[in-house]
């Protein structure tokens, strides 16, 4: 089964990280990332850019409403996303504790079964 795991964080505090923390986290992310690689359960995994480039498409205007930033109600951003090959939840949550650990401090990791939309992509 696949799952997104969501990445959620405190964009300020993320913000305030010098070059060389951005860097240590990214280093013990990369281990979890590799490990996965290798065992051929990660899919597509990306990095968001800080709310300060986010654009909201408000639903039920019509036309449609088109905002700056991202005007979410939660105090933690989301940061980034992976998919995931994991057999259960159980799995997909072991693997977001590891990120945790590679990735402290608060928010949190949402876990969503994924539904794929391309066929044919490769992963089941």
């Amino acid at each position: 089964m696949l799952y997104a795991i969501l990445c959620y964080n405190s964009q300020d505090a993320i913000g305030a990280w010098t070059k060389e923390e951005d860097d240590a986290v990214m280093a013990r992310l990369d281990v979890v990332h590799r490990r996965l690689a290798e065992q051929g359960r990660l899919g597509p995994a990306a990095r968001l850019m800080p709310t300060t480039a986010a654009t909201t498409l408000v639903k039920g205007h019509e036309p449609p409403l088109v905002i700056d930033g991202p005007y979410v109600e939660t105090k933690e951003q989301m940061l980034g996303f992976y998919i995931v090959d994991c057999p259960s939840i159980e799995e997909a949550v072991a693997l977001a504790q590891d990120l945790e650990r590679a990735n402290p401090g608060i928010g949190g990791y949402e876990i969503r079964p994924v539904k794929l939309f391309l066929p044919g992509s490769g992963m089941a």
